[in-house]
């Protein structure tokens, strides 16, 4: 039995318009005589009747004290909605279907209700419709503790279902529906000349995903990379094959030939703050007392340097005001620039490549913009940037590496 996993988000099933382009990829798969799981989320976005944002936005509008574990309740409502009604679109075409939820088709989590974590995938009942010949429509996003609560898997959650669901299986694809065609180069809501990417490594992709590219949920790559399965990120509103996320063996293109390239794509978080700590002189030990102080005040901290004279690091501008407040009560006396954005140049032939540093520094210099701070890893090298140079920066950098070629 060949079997694809097809996931579609919410913009895709929205619409009568969007659901019939559902059907028309569901229709030509089984015409290729592949067996399909598909994965659906919720319908729409904030303000739409079965968003997930509605769903909270109607909690907090009806007392606003539901629990996390209630929460996760009513969140699953909305994937359900959406199955259902797919699998009606699909049986009026005559197509056999079988609706699971997430617990149905197998999600074991732990009961960190809100963003909980796959624990197993036990596909029994979903290997039982497929044999029988029927489409199987699974709600993503969620799935059930041992002691049987529902859990939902946090944003992107969906992708995640997807790709688990994948690898469980032994899919022979995961395909990847969403409104755009594919991965980019850059958001091309910014940068007007970024172009779709024919194939990308779940590094690179995972990379991008990680730094501000929100096309997939990054632990949505990871499984699938940890299992390799091939990943296709398609538009729904297409016919186009989209992007392959795979390994860099599979690179080999018919209509490409080989990818060879330093740099894929160009990615932006926005909205954060550099806090940076000096040490005084004969501190002990002050640099695990202020990552500390964060984490057990549930502050996320990136873009960290460490050094022997203090330590600098970032935060969301939303998490700023705390991070200062708590690191005074410490008796430290850090220093902080709100508004700034952390650009990030990715590619996975960046290691050990001499220059990619030095371009990325003349083309910020000659755009006069000014780099706060900087790191890098095996395929990623991030650049701090006051959030007005943002826009300049992404596109000096995606001009500099010829990525709309």
């Amino acid at each position: 039995m060949r079997i694809m996993v097809q996931k579609f988000g919410g913009t895709s099933l929205s619409t009568v318009q969007a659901r019939e382009h559902v059907l028309r990829h569901v229709k030509r798969e089984l015409e290729a005589g592949l067996s399909l799981v598909i994965v659906v989320s919720a319908m729409g976005r904030r303000g739409e009747p079965y968003a997930t944002d509605t769903l909270l936005d109607w909690a907090a509008q009806n007392g606003n004290a539901l629990s996390a574990r209630e929460k996760d309740l009513l969140l699953c409502c909305g994937e359900i909605i959406s199955a259902t009604t797919l699998s009606s679109l699909l049986e009026h075409e005559g197509i056999p279907t079988t609706v699971l939820t997430g617990a149905q088709a197998g999600f074991v989590t732990d009961d960190n209700f809100g963003n909980a974590r796959i624990l197993d995938v036990r596909p029994v009942r979903v290997l039982e419709q497929l044999q029988l010949g029927r489409v199987v429509v699974v709600t993503g996003f969620q799935g059930q503790t041992e002691n049987g609560d529902f859990t939902t898997l946090g944003r992107g959650g969906s992708d995640t279902s997807a790709t688990a669901l994948g690898a469980a299986l032994r899919a022979e694809m995961v395909d990847i529906y969403t409104d755009v065609n594919g991965i980019l180069t850059a958001d091309p809501r910014i940068v007007e000349d970024a172009r779709p990417l024919t194939v990308v490594s779940y590094a690179e992709i995972c990379n991008m995903a990680h730094h501000g590219a929100k096309v997939i949920h990054p632990r949505a790559v990871e499984i699938a990379m940890q299992s390799q399965i091939p990943v296709r990120v398609r538009s729904t509103f297409a016919d186009t094959e989209g992007t392959l996320v795979t390994h860099p063996e599979g690179f080999q293109d018919v209509q490409t030939g080989i990818v060879d390239r330093y740099v894929t794509g160009i990615a932006y978080v926005s909205n954060v703050t550099q806090i940076t700590v000096d040490v005084p002189g004969g501190a002990d030990r002050l640099q695990l007392k202020v990552f500390k102080t964060m984490a057990e005040n549930s502050i996320s901290v990136d873009f960290i340097n460490v050094t022997p004279s203090g330590v600098v690091y970032t935060v969301f501008d939303s998490d700023s005001e705390n991070a200062i407040q708590v690191l005074q009560e410490i008796g430290l006396k850090p220093q902080s620039l709100s508004g700034c954005a952390k650009v990030s140049v990715i590619g996975g032939g960046i290691n050990g490549v001499p220059g990619i540093m030095a371009r990325i520094v003349e083309s910020l210099t000659l755009a006069d913009i000014q780099i706060l701070q900087s790191a890098d890893s095996n395929t990623t090298i991030w650049v701090l940037v006051k959030k007005e140079d943002m826009v300049q920066a992404l596109r000096a950098l995606h001009a500099s590496f010829e990525l709309h070629l």
